[in-house]
């Protein structure tokens, strides 16, 4: 991917920010043993019951969970970004 390419995204209250973007990782053959990340941010409707039955159904993976629940999501830290297997991100409203 070229440097000079940006993305950006407008959120819900039509505010834009720069979209940093990664290259794909390569696919995983499973998730047990691995570190996932659950972020999520705005309503919790959803996404409560979704993390129980994800941690339910897989027991065998250690979940790391961000919650916001304001509009704007809570973004990794580099060295999450680093050692996380997999991650889980949404926004609920």
């Amino acid at each position: 991917m070229t440097s000079d390419r940006v993305y950006k995204y407008r959120n819900q209250v039509n505010i834009q920010f720069p979209v940093n973007t990664l290259p794909l990782a390569p696919q995983i053959r499973t998730i047990n043993g691995k570190e996932i990340h659950f972020s999520i941010c705005g309503e919790p409707d959803i996404s409560i019951p979704l993390e129980k039955k994800l941690r339910g159904d897989y027991p065998g993976v250690k979940w790391k969970t961000k919650r916001n629940y304001g509009a704007n999501q809570v973004p990794l830290s580099d060295e999450e970004i680093e050692t996380a297997d997999g991650l889980v991100q949404g926004v609920a409203w």
